[in-house]
């Protein structure tokens, strides 16, 4: 569908100011419950940063769509003449019978972090007085969140969306990201532009190499990690590697009862590099 959303609201005096939006995604959605067949309407805003006010925002994605639909049945109510309509019926546009599709947005967030932002409206508004929200309306945020989804959540993508989450998950955590890449094999024959789209979201630096509009993402992590070790423990070190030969240095010390430099020895560590041991 068109991702233009443009209504002219009703009342306001007389003075009808067009409102315009846009949104990242809009499709018609068919899908089957219980035997029966239902048709809605599906708003995906896809989110690379946390957004602190999502609950108004969608909630005037939706009310546009609602009202584009109510004034394309008024459209075709127009067309058709000799029919015979109630005042209520002519004034709104919209008959007793006429009904709208639903309106779903789904909000896909692409970072690691945890979402920390309003879930609802009511979770916005500067009263929490349960009695005098029960007046307020409710707008409660449909997510995807990469840091918040289980083993079994990550089996319901029937793509590589689901790869793409689960690197975004375990991006901070390079252990749990190496041991993942090993068990899926899915990783070394990924869709293009998933693998761009978990490395920019990631910002991890890959380069790909295509091959008939697919990359092997194990390879270009191989690649990336060989480069950073080529010139020495240096590069290792500043990617995260302090804490692991740290952890060999303390090992050695408290089993084999060596002195720190003679760990160090041990381990083969340039001199111009003890510093930073020494330190800690």
């Amino acid at each position: 569908m068109d991702t233009t959303a443009i209504t002219v609201p009703f009342g306001n005096g007389g003075k009808r100011h067009p409102v315009q939006k846009y949104r990242d995604v809009i499709k018609y959605l068919t899908a089957m419950e219980d035997g029966e067949m239902a048709y809605l309407v599906l708003g995906i805003e896809n989110q690379a940063n946390i957004h602190y006010a999502m609950p108004p925002r969608n909630l005037l994605y939706d009310a546009l769509e609602y009202t584009r639909q109510v004034e394309q049945t008024a459209a075709r109510r127009r067309k058709v003449k000799d029919t015979k309509y109630s005042t209520g019926e002519y004034l709104s546009g919209f008959g007793k019978s006429d009904k709208l599709i639903p309106v779903i947005t789904l909000v896909i967030y692409f970072g690691s972090e945890k979402w920390d932002a309003p879930r609802s409206l009511h979770e916005m508004l500067a009263i929490q007085n349960k009695e005098i929200l029960s007046y307020v309306s409710d707008y409660k945020l449909n997510l995807i969140i990469p840091a918040e989804l289980s083993t079994k959540d990550f089996q319901k993508f029937q793509t590589d969306l689901r790869e793409v989450m689960q690197y975004i998950q375990y991006s901070t955590d390079r252990e749990k990201l190496s041991a993942l890449l090993e068990d899926n094999s899915r990783f070394s024959r990924m869709e293009w532009n998933a693998a761009m789209l978990l490395n920019e979201c990631t910002k991890s630096g890959l380069k790909f190499h295509k091959s008939g509009g697919y990359v092997d993402m194990c390879k270009a992590i191989k690649e990336i990690r060989e480069k950073e070790y080529s010139g020495g423990h240096e590069a290792g070190f500043k990617k995260g590697c302090i804490k692991s030969t740290q952890n060999s240095l303390t090992s050695l010390m408290k089993n084999m009862g060596l002195s720190l430099e003679q760990a160090m020895d041990a381990l083969d560590i340039p001199e111009e590099e003890r510093s930073l041991y020494r330190k800690n």
